[in-house]
């Protein structure tokens, strides 16, 4: 099974992500971290993750960049966090590949998929604001767009968090469940 789950900052995206790995696996899981931690902000963001994932079975692999080498165990439950930080790890960092970014994350997310058991993949929504902004970050914004895109074609779910409520775009078959989980 391959989920997208998509939604805008503090959505509770996460949470949600979190909970269908804990329905797929109770056993050790996968967590795949894109987050570079720069600065006490992403430092505080990455702590409080770690806090909400105690206890839950998973083994956090940091890859900020370069999926497509990750080291994944076959079969595993499989969390993804974040495309957006990937992208833009892939588009800025020294070690990105600029450019090819949409490619090789694309390459990265495929062979996750053919590894994993299952896999849930998180990314954000920055498209629905209406602004304009400068070049750059209208390029990662058209990147982002492509990614999206493409793991939405792979994914057997697509779901969007809107506060804290899985809206499913695509498949759905699992909705009863998750209502149960949170009642």
């Amino acid at each position: 099974m391959v989920i997208l789950v998509i939604g805008g900052s503090g959505s509770g995206k996460s949470e949600y992500a979190e909970s269908r790995c804990m329905q797929f696996c109770q056993g050790e899981k996968l967590y795949i971290a894109t987050m570079e931690p720069y600065g006490k902000e992403g430092q505080a963001r990455i702590a409080r993750h770690h806090r909400l994932r105690q206890g839950k079975g998973f083994d956090t692999l940091e890859c900020y960049t370069h999926l497509e080498e990750a080291a994944v165990p076959a079969g595993k439950t499989v969390l993804l966090e974040c495309m957006s930080n990937l992208t833009a790890n892939e588009l800025f960092s020294p070690a990105g590949r600029k450019e090819a970014a949409a490619e090789v994350i694309g390459e990265g997310v495929r062979r996750l998929i053919r590894l994993a058991g299952h896999t849930v993949i998180v990314t954000n929504e920055v498209f629905s604001d209406g602004m304009t902004y400068d070049a750059e970050t209208e390029h990662y914004r058209a990147v982002m767009a492509q990614v999206n895109r493409d793991i939405a074609r792979l994914a057997d779910e697509v779901i969007e968090v809107v506060h804290g409520i899985p809206v499913f775009v695509k498949g759905g078959e699992n909705t009863a469940a998750w209502e149960d989980g949170k009642r």
